[in-house]
């Protein structure tokens, strides 16, 4: 698949290395050029950097790997409003919560996920990869990233099984949960998350250990 990656942080640069080494089209765009090129020449072959713009045309998927508030500039910045993600997959990893304490700051009772498929009309949103830490995904597959459950959520076959695909190839089990209206609770999840991680505690810690169904 040929992916475009919006941002040229962590995660921006894990995922980017994860779906070049499983032979994917990897498109980095972000705010400065120079750091999009900067990642692209450390992530090597199959990894190139482009305008923002080139990153969220064309593309088989589309990784939102910002900052949540700087989502709508992003957006747009590459013409989401336009159309532009029209019928393509655009997978929202953001937190919208306060640094190591978890609160989140979305108003209304409105999800980062449903905000962006607001602004980015005709987009294929899935809520996905927004649990864990960038590091997780460095890991060769078949490693610890393996053992690792990604809660998705999505309105849209097609896209979910695109993005599930993406997760298996960086080394994750894809879990769909339900539409985008359970983005919100993905969302409060990850607050719980960051705030017992913070506090100095495990989070695994505070959930009851249920073994899963053999099939």
């Amino acid at each position: 698949m040929r992916l475009g990656i919006l941002g040229t942080g962590a995660l921006a640069a894990a995922l980017g290395e994860g779906w070049a080494r499983a032979r994917h089209e990897v498109a980095i765009g972000g705010r400065s050029q120079v750091k999009a090129e900067k990642l692209a020449e450390r992530l090597g072959h199959r990894v190139l950097a482009v305008t923002p713009r080139e990153a969220a045309t064309g593309c088989d998927a589309v990784l939102l790997a910002v900052s949540w508030d700087g989502v709508e500039d992003m957006l747009e910045s590459v013409g989401a409003s336009d159309g532009v993600f029209e019928g393509m997959p655009l997978i929202d990893p953001t937190n919208a919560v306060s640094h190591g304490v978890g609160t989140l700051l979305t108003e209304g009772g409105e999800s980062m996920a449903e905000r962006i498929t607001r602004l980015a009309p005709g987009a294929r949103v899935v809520k996905a990869f927004h649990l864990f830490p960038a590091g997780q995904w460095t890991s060769t597959p078949g490693g610890d990233a393996s053992r690792v459950t990604v809660a998705m959520c999505g309105n849209d076959a097609t896209a979910l099984h695109v993005v599930g695909e993406l997760v298996r190839d960086v080394g994750g089990v894809p879990v769909t949960l339900g539409t985008l209206d359970r983005a919100r609770q993905l969302e409060e999840v990850a607050g719980f998350v960051i705030g017992l991680a913070f506090a100095g505690f495990d989070p695994g810690s505070a959930l009851p250990h249920i073994p899963s169904n053999s099939r």
